[in-house]
């Protein structure tokens, strides 16, 4: 009878640590992942340095992200995709590095999450992104010109994504993520436009999620 008895406790407690658990997740989700950026290769030619359509772009990099997300209900979040500003590399085909950039990017989207009740929670999204760039140095376009050169300083376009959580535990998901981001930006010598330089990126990441 003590057994028996003791068994139903410890079933009791089991049950119950699950339920609170399930309870535990709340309306709050926070992800971080490694994400890969690759961007296009795509601008306007450029006369004055005698540069084809499609010479200046930006190169790829692998960067961390962090994302916070709020569940209106069960399928409506809203999330909030955020980093440290990355220096990337801009590149001319033919010549190589000619300078670098300093992009911060958030990007905020509504999704809608499929099956929200089984480990298998795909979902798709669209939003808007804002790029900031700062600290932009273009020595060798400055060299190859005789004149000084910078970017627009932001960019504002349009976000699509896809992706899916996994759940692998009480509360915890892993995530693959799939995004397109519209960027450009107005390359300028002596403050008159010379190109513009498309960016829009493919970012595919793959991080860790936790639900409070």
């Amino acid at each position: 009878m003590r057994v028996k008895t003791c068994a139903l406790a410890v079933a009791a407690v089991l049950c119950s640590g699950a339920a609170l658990a399930q309870q535990a997740e709340g309306n709050w989700m926070m992800r971080v992942r490694a994400v890969d950026i690759q961007a296009v290769q795509k601008s306007d030619p450029i006369g004055a340095l005698a540069l084809p359509a499609d010479a200046v772009y930006v190169s790829n990099k692998v960067i961390p992200e962090v994302d916070f997300s709020y569940f209106f209900s069960k399928n409506l979040a809203a999330e909030l995709i955020l980093t440290y500003p990355q220096t990337l590399d801009v590149q001319v085909n033919g010549v190589g590095k000619v300078g670098n950039l300093d992009a911060l990017p958030p990007t905020l989207t509504l999704q809608y999450h499929f099956s929200p009740d089984t480990a298998f929670r795909p979902y798709v999204g669209a939003g808007i992104n804002l790029t900031l760039f700062s600290k932009v140095s273009l020595p060798v376009v400055n060299a190859l010109t005789g004149a000084d050169s910078s970017l627009d300083r932001s960019s504002v376009g349009a976000a699509l994504q896809v992706g899916f959580d996994y759940k692998v535990g009480p509360n915890s998901y892993v995530n693959f993520d799939v995004k397109k981001t519209y960027m450009q930006t107005d390359l300028k010598v002596n403050g008159t436009k010379v190109s513009t330089v498309t960016v829009d990126p493919v970012l595919v990441g793959i991080g860790y999620g936790f639900k409070f």
